[in-house]
């Protein structure tokens, strides 16, 4: 019996990767961003957590998670579109416990069952699927959508809890969804790489008894190199109660964020992405 329990936490840590909280972006995973660049501390939450998100032994992408929300405050990563399934399986993120627990992405199934852990230990860590159910008028939204990646690994990569938020469903569905799907597809025309920055503004109401706040706002933005001489930026912003989104420089987007976190100036990116 405990050879069989032994086996099956073997598998369930070989066929599922590995993701680290971690001191910082640019020591561990700082290919998500343009020229190595992480946002500036503006948009730090008190309480931050730097994961760099890596599945089956490869990373995919960069997420600030802010603790005491339960949210991410934004998810970085290279816009490499592909076709396929969507991923169904979610994930969670055992080092929010503590550095002891597994660098793995895995299932709450898996860390109840073979890691001693109990709901209410994950529950304190992070927001869990229990916060995202029966919800009106929210679902769970990507910052980091599946869609903006190649196969299936860097896709499930994605469909970990701590790069969602609750989100408006008319505007995930709709407006977003658009942006996403279509707006991103024109404006990156001609671009050999594109870094994205995608995030989600506190607001004042929480979801799950006052566990997981609902952002005010969601906003993304794009640096693209055209070639070694040339690069483009654009940027959107919207109300997570209103199915519109704003299309902005980045620029305006950096002082629209700066007017609604009341802190430093924010930049999102290196100062060789155009503000203009």
């Amino acid at each position: 019996m405990l050879l069989l329990l032994l086996l099956q936490v073997l598998v369930s840590c070989l066929w599922l990767g590995r993701s680290e909280v971690v001191t910082s972006f640019e020591s561990s995973c700082p290919q998500f961003f343009f020229r190595e660049t992480p946002p500036n501390e503006a948009l730090e939450p008190e309480n931050p957590a730097w994961i760099c998100q890596r599945y089956n032994n490869q990373y995919y992408f960069a997420t600030l998670y802010d603790r005491n929300r339960r949210i991410p405050v934004y998810s970085a990563y290279l816009y490499q579109p592909g076709s396929g399934k969507r991923p169904k399986t979610w994930l969670v993120e055992p080092q929010l416990m503590g550095p002891s627990y597994p660098k793995t992405m895995e299932k709450e199934w898996t860390l109840l069952n073979y890691f001693d852990v109990s709901s209410e230990q994950l529950s304190k860590s992070q927001a869990i699927l229990q916060d995202y159910k029966n919800l009106t008028g929210l679902n769970r939204g990507h910052l980091n959508p599946s869609g903006h990646h190649l196969d299936s690994s860097s896709r499930t990569a994605t469909f970990t809890l701590t790069n969602i938020v609750p989100q408006d469903e008319k505007l995930n569905g709709g407006a977003w969804n658009n942006y996403e799907q279509q707006t991103m597809i024109r404006r990156t025309q001609g671009c050999n790489t594109t870094y994205v920055v995608v995030g989600a503004v506190p607001g004042n109401n929480y979801i799950a008894k006052g566990k997981v706040n609902k952002p005010s706002h969601i906003w993304s933005s794009a640096c693209c190199e055209v070639d070694t001489n040339h690069r483009k930026a654009w940027a959107v912003i919207a109300e997570n109660d209103k199915n519109e989104v704003q299309l902005l420089t980045l620029g305006e987007l950096e002082d629209v964020l700066t007017q609604l976190y009341g802190r430093d100036q924010v930049s999102l990116f290196d100062s060789d992405c155009p503000r203009e």
